[in-house]
């Protein structure tokens, strides 16, 4: 005799399932965003090793990161070595504080231990962290939410993704109530603040100058900070002071590569491009696998590259000039390449550069392939993947002749996310085209589709109706046009009765 469903006994939970609730609870790397789907692994991987390498400040920190990184790997010893490096360093560096800085990394230990199966050791380190957190909270005994917890979990999303920096943000505000001279958040602070003020869309203020210059004044020699805040400096037209910070972030880091990056950046900004390429070279030295060294050193050949093409002479092969345009070619398409070699899901514009500089040397193969490549990516952020159809529309209509290709592209893009810069630019070559087409032909049924497919874009209901009635004369058993129509026609009588 089958029970009721609501006289059914509760299922029994084994002491894995009770020990995965209590690393529910957890502040540490394996509870936050980005999780394995999100993330590109390889490429922190990359990141991580090379600001341990590199000897830099808060080293325990990206330890902790590339504990959680190889554990989803599947690398639990080598996850295991780097939360002891983590803790080591932790001990060294905040003797007073280790308790509240090892909240996070005693919490990775707890989830890396449950990975490999060893329930009893993770179920040590919950206990380590009930006897620390108790006394710091009032709210689940596994964790407290401090200014060290906030400020290390900002740090882990702005190390990520884009996705997560409004996140970050939130992060480093909690961090800075309650310890607002740490210069470790105000830093973090003021470098998600930064990242967020550099996306075209965003059209943020630039609140981070505030933060960079407090930084400064808690630590005069952060040189970090000292490029970040030439660069904002720079955006306002003052290049005196600008100057002056980028010389002596140089003369007191002259072997950071990010310091040399930004001051790189710097230099190409003010059209001194052999300077930017030197120092971007020497970074190079020092970390030759780092992916954004070699995005911004080809994109330093390609201004030189822009420049050369506008001499006629860089086009016959009897001048120096074009021998010169070659070797600049050849360069950006070396750097580009390398700089998406180990990150083809957050590399995306290298990516469409590489594309570019191989269309403008005649090599449309290559191109293609380079946008048939990027067009298979899966879990790529809207906008870059609205950016991948706006310019594989372009290659496709004006390249390869196949209006079809770039219109079923420009249509994808439009699809993304409007109100963007590359939203309006597909829809004007697609504007441009309707317009062409019907001039040539008003009965064309795909340009008449197309047509109402841009007003309904727009918003202008009605328009489209009429546009998807008059594609359907010439085009009566169309699927896509009778799709919209019904949707159309559906959405504009909800709306009237309202």
């Amino acid at each position: 005799m089958k029970m009721a469903p609501h006289m059914m006994a509760p299922a029994f939970k084994t002491v894995r399932d009770l020990l995965k609730e209590k690393l529910n609870e957890l502040q540490c790397h394996f509870t936050w965003d980005p999780q394995k789907e999100t993330a590109d692994l390889d490429d922190m991987m990359y990141r991580l090793q090379d600001s341990i390498d590199l000897n830099l400040k808060y080293k325990g920190r990206s330890y902790n990161q590339l504990a959680f990184v190889n554990c989803l790997q599947g690398n639990c010893e080598e996850a295991i070595q780097n939360l002891k490096e983590a803790e080591k360093i932790l001990r060294e560096n905040h003797k007073d504080a280790f308790k509240r800085r090892s909240i996070i990394t005693y919490g990775n230990y707890a989830w890396v231990h449950y990975h490999m199966g060893q329930l009893d050791k993770a179920q040590s380190y919950l206990d380590k962290l009930e006897m620390i957190c108790k006394p710091l909270t009032v709210g689940p005994c596994y964790t407290a939410m401090i200014p060290e917890v906030y400020g290390e979990k900002g740090w882990s999303l702005l190390r990520s993704a884009a996705l997560y920096y409004e996140e970050a943000v939130e992060c480093f505000e909690k961090a800075l109530e309650k310890d607002p001279d740490n210069t470790e958040w105000i830093m973090g602070y003021a470098t998600v603040l930064y990242r967020l003020e550099s996306i075209p869309e965003n059209c943020k203020s630039s609140q981070s100058m505030n933060h960079l210059q407090r930084v400064l004044e808690l630590d005069p020699d952060e040189s970090l900070a000292m490029v970040m805040l030439a660069l904002k400096l720079q955006q306002i037209k003052q290049k005196k002071e600008a100057n002056e910070l980028v010389e002596r972030a140089l003369q007191k880091s002259p072997d950071v590569p990010k310091v040399l990056r930004n001051a790189a950046k710097f230099y190409r900004l003010e059209q001194a491009v052999e300077k930017a390429i030197e120092l971007l070279e020497k970074a190079l030295g020092i970390t030759p696998m780092n992916s954004v060294l070699h995005d911004q050193i080809a994109m330093c050949y390609r201004v030189q590259l822009l420049e050369l093409f506008k001499n006629p002479l860089c086009s016959d092969p009897q001048y120096p000039k074009f021998q010169q345009k070659m070797v600049l070619i050849n360069h950006c398409k070396h750097h580009f390449r390398k700089a998406f070699e180990h990150r083809p899901k957050t590399a995306t514009k290298s990516q469409l550069d590489y594309a570019d500089i191989c269309i403008r040397n005649g090599e449309h193969s290559e191109a293609a392939e380079a946008y048939s490549k990027l067009l298979k990516l899966e879990g790529i952020r809207p906008e870059n993947m609205q950016k991948i159809y706006l310019q594989a529309g372009i290659f496709q209509m004006y390249r390869r002749k196949s209006d079809s290709n770039a219109v079923n592209l420009f249509q994808k893009g439009m699809k993304i996310k409007n109100n963007t810069n590359d939203w309006k630019l597909c829809y004007k070559h697609l504007d441009k085209w309707v317009n062409r087409k019907l001039c040539r032909d008003a009965h064309d049924s795909k340009a008449l589709g197309v047509k109402g497919f841009l007003h309904q874009m727009d918003g202008h209901k009605s328009e489209a109706i009429e546009d998807f009635e008059k594609a359907l004369e010439f085009d009566p058993s169309n699927v896509e046009y009778l799709s919209a129509l019904c949707e159309l026609r559906l959405s504009f009588e909800e709306h009237r009765e309202l």
